[in-house]
């Protein structure tokens, strides 16, 4: 089966193309790195042709309101035409946890964008929304410290996933019938989003303080109870994050 990764060269992209892979497929990473520009189209006929599946999981270079909302809906509706012109049997495309409870979050917002193009397509779907992954915890942490060098984090329910569990789902799911709907995607265990924080980053050997505050935003939004949480039906990943983290010092260690 030739199955094509849109942004197949990032950080999910190499780990679903290696996963495609050792299963057989023939998986085509697409990115600018390999001559596929999604934006302006170039090369996407040519990546396409004969293919069975597109899964899409390239992101924006820019969070702001306009670009990202630009990027993904040039993105992919280019990605869309070209498809349907190659005869393409099923689109999987990834999204996040939550995106229908965050509607003011401008991410989140051409998140839910993509993914009514998708729908309207007519062509036979599915859509892999996960939590967030264990790769992106230092950059939250700093996205959260203020001035006065503390990290502040909403106190509310949190249950990341490791990028190696998403990439596991997206294969099981390209290769599978369309879902012509979605699945949620989470890690195995569920935190207080503050208590994880704390733990992470002491055993990172960061000493910055976590506050626990309600009122702390996350990429612009504050946070209910269950805004980065699976409601419902959930498939969760194997990896924990104590042992992911280990994972991680062995490599460097290495």
């Amino acid at each position: 089966m030739k199955i094509v990764v849109i942004g197949g060269t990032g950080l999910i992209g190499t780990k679903l193309v290696a996963k495609l892979r050792e299963q057989g497929h023939e998986a085509v990473p697409a990115a600018p790195a390999t001559g596929v520009n999604t934006i302006t189209g170039e090369g996407l006929d040519e990546v396409l042709a004969g293919a069975d599946v597109v899964v899409d999981v390239a992101n924006s270079p820019s969070f702001e309101p306009g670009p990202v909302l630009e990027f993904f809906t040039a993105s992919t509706g280019n990605v869309l035409r070209a498809a349907g012109a190659a005869g393409v049997r099923h689109h999987v495309g990834i999204s996040i946890v939550g995106t229908e409870r965050m509607p003011d979050n401008a991410y989140f917002a051409a998140k839910i964008a993509q993914e009514e193009l998708i729908k309207a397509s007519g062509m036979p779907y599915s859509l892999v929304h996960a939590t967030q992954f264990f790769e992106f915890v230092a950059a939250i942490a700093d996205e959260g410290t203020w001035d006065d060098g503390r990290v502040h984090i909403a106190p509310v329910g949190w249950q990341p996933i490791a990028a190696e569990d998403v990439a596991k789902n997206l294969a099981r799911v390209a290769v599978g019938t369309p879902l012509n709907g979605r699945i949620d995607i989470a890690g195995p265990d569920a935190f207080r989003m503050d208590e994880f924080f704390r733990k992470a980053l002491a055993a990172r050997g960061d000493t910055r303080a976590v506050v626990a505050d309600e009122h702390a935003r996350y990429f612009g939004s504050e946070l209910s109870e269950r805004s980065l949480v699976p409601v419902g039906a959930v498939t969760l990943g194997e990896l924990h994050y104590v042992d992911w983290h280990a994972m991680q010092a062995d490599k460097k260690g290495a």
